[in-house]
This record gives structure tokens, sequence and C-alpha cells, in this order.
């Protein structure tokens, strides 16, 4: 299901969803290259039925819930008249009946689901569903993360004489970095994801930013974007902000840099190190 760290992330998301719901299993998987999701991290199972399960988009509850991608129940696994049974023998097995599942979607692909699942027939509410759609999140979070650093080790290796397209990728991968980063709940992981963000922008060889230079937080998220190409609209549903909002902190940017125009603020920017 992807390297150890993506398996330690997904264990990790799946107790967090047993310890916010009180299900008494949680089991998931990512989507593997070319193939189907396998079921490779169980907790509070029984049996080792589900484990290395392939799972099928449309297939399933699992496979539902990756081909609508959205959260998908049922309070019935066996008697469910809206899923398909491919899987019967299995969830039989463990002895499963009530069952969520939460597909992990990074970049609008589906790149794995979580599930969590009760051994009685019961409707799961609300509450639970809110805590299975945070530990997707969680998940979400740290392989978009891992997207960007691959991004940026790809063109630091690619060769010198494709120079402009690898920096092109780096800067897309820093935006999407700090677009990013305003979503993640845990300070010290942000923290860490800005820091990565700084060290890219250091390595566009501008000169490090003087007092007069240096923006905002929320100043430079919005400048990243415009560095991308982005329109205030789009900026704003990237960075969940209002247009209006948007639009002040670009001025606040361009007269903290002492330009008047987006290009101009994003070539200062640049210049003083704080976009690559």
């Amino acid at each position: 299901m992807g390297g150890p760290g993506e398996a330690v992330e997904m264990r990790t998301a799946l107790l967090r969803l047993r310890r916010a719901t009180g299900l008494p299993v949680a089991f998931g998987g990512l989507l593997e290259a070319g193939g189907p999701l396998r079921i490779a991290e169980l907790t509070g199972a029984a049996t080792g039925a589900l484990r290395g399960l392939a799972i099928r988009s449309g297939n399933g509850l699992g496979g539902r819930s990756m081909a609508l991608s959205r959260p998908c129940a049922v309070a019935d696994y066996p008697a469910a008249r809206h899923i398909s049974h491919e899987y019967d023998a299995a969830v039989a097995a463990e002895g499963l009946r009530s069952v969520v599942a939460v597909p992990v979607v990074v970049g609008r692909t589906v790149r794995g689901v979580l599930y969590g699942a009760l051994r009685q027939p019961l409707a799961l509410g609300e509450r639970v569903l809110d805590a299975a759609v945070a530990a997707a999140r969680d998940v979400e979070q740290a392989l978009a993360v891992r997207d960007g650093a691959e991004a940026v080790i790809a063109a630091a290796r690619a060769p010198s004489g494709g120079g402009p397209g690898a920096w092109e990728t780096v800067r897309a991968a820093h935006g999407d970095l700090r677009a990013l980063a305003a979503r993640i709940a845990d300070p010290q992981v942000r923290e860490e994801v800005l820091e990565v963000c700084a060290r890219l922008a250091g390595a566009g060889g501008g000169r490090a930013a003087g007092p007069g230079a240096a923006l905002a937080p929320r100043e430079l998220d919005v400048l990243s974007c415009v560095a991308g190409g982005a329109t205030n609209a789009a900026a704003a549903d990237r960075l969940g902000l209002r247009q209006e909002t948007v639009k002040s902190y670009l001025r606040s940017a361009m007269r903290k840099l002492g330009v008047r125009t987006r290009l101009e603020a994003v070539t200062a920017a640049r210049r003083a190190g704080l976009l690559p």
C-alpha cells in the first residue's frame, strides 16, 4: 500500500478513528499504482480475513465510496441492497455488520479508503461519520505533503539544461504546500511544512528578505497562488478565503514590496527570497 511512511500514517489515522468513535474495528488501505486498493492496515480485528483484500471501484461499500468520492455507510452490511456483495465472505468472517467507508482524496483523485465497523447492526450517527472524515483528512494532508516533496526532489534531480521547467515544478509544489499548511490543524506539522516552504523559497537564489519586505503568512499565501497564475477567485477558493480578503492581502503585500502590479509583486517577492 505504498512506503513505510504511508503505512504509519494510515495506522495512526485508524487508531484516531477508533478513539474518536468508539468503533471496535478500523481498517483501510491505499490504491496501488495501476491496481486495486488493498486492505493493508487493521486495528481491532479478530481475524485476518480482511487483510490483503483487493477493493475495486464500485464493488462493495468501499468501492462505492471510491466511485462516488464520498463517505458511505450501511447499518447491516449483509442485508444492504445499495451495494454489491463481492466481499461478504471476508466481512462475515470478521463478524462485521455496521460499516462506514470514507475515501482518501488528494487533488480530486481517490487514493485510499478508511473503514470503521461494529459487530452489531446499528445506524451510525453524524458524530461517527464526522470523526471518520477527520481521520481521512489526516491521511490526505500527509499524502499531499509527500507529493509536494517528491515533486521538488524530481525537479532538483532534473538535468540543469531543463532548468525553467524544473523551477516551475518547484514553484508549483511551493504553492501547493503553502495552501496545504493553512489547513493543517496540528501546529507542529504546520510549522514543519512552512519551514520546507521557506527552504524552497531560498533555493530560488533571491537575497534574504529585509525587514521592510517581510510579508505576513497570509500575504505570502496569496502571492504564492498569484505566482502560479491563480485569479483572485481561484486563490480565495484554494485558501478558504473571501475574494475581498484576498484582494486586501494582495494590496498589503504590494504596498510592502513597493510595487503596483501583481506581476511586479511576484517578481519582487522572488528577488527578496520570499518565493522560489
